[in-house]
């Protein structure tokens, strides 16, 4: 039994590292490196590039119109919207996996009007490695992430508080 218990722990300690070590997985976004670039099509087709941003701090946010978290931290994320200047903040939302009829029909129902990029197949959630929603990521205007935030934003001042820490 001891050695079929160790043949297994060893299996599963290989399996581990050859999980790890693969050359094609990208590393995982963390604080202190660029943000891995995406391009992602808005509800109205329109691409938008993260490249494209650089030179203004951007908050990229995955969410779904299920989450109830999510949901939660809306009108807070539409009140930064609304306050902030394009040329000062960027805010790109990034719906996972859900369609766009459906996501277009919770805009206009919740009366939200910032911007929702479609990552249809989950690949942009994939690359940057959500593992729940929501899951927000503050970039400066260089491209670097300086917070990852997972969870829901209780208050327009937390999301602000931490804005200010961008530049």
């Amino acid at each position: 039994m001891k050695k079929k218990l160790t043949a297994i722990l060893v299996m599963l300690l290989a399996l581990g590292v050859v999980a790890t070590s693969c050359p094609n997985e990208a590393p995982a976004p963390e604080v202190g490196k660029l943000a891995p670039d995406f391009e992602l099509n808005t509800l109205d087709g329109q691409s938008i590039a993260l490249s494209q941003l650089k030179g203004t701090p951007v908050v990229v946010n995955f969410w779904a119109t299920w989450c109830g978290p999510c949901r939660h931290e809306m009108p807070f994320l539409q009140q930064i919207y609304e306050d902030w200047p394009e040329e000062t903040l960027v805010l790109l939302t990034i719906n996972i996996a859900e369609s766009s009829s459906k996501v277009a029909q919770f805009m206009q129902s919740e009366g939200f009007s910032f911007t929702v990029l479609l990552d249809s197949n989950a690949n942009v959630a994939q690359k940057y490695n959500v593992m729940g929603i929501p899951t927000t990521f503050f970039i400066d205007k260089d491209g670097v992430i300086q917070k990852i935030k997972v969870g829901p934003f209780r208050s327009k001042a937390e999301i602000e508080t931490i804005l200010s820490q961008l530049n």
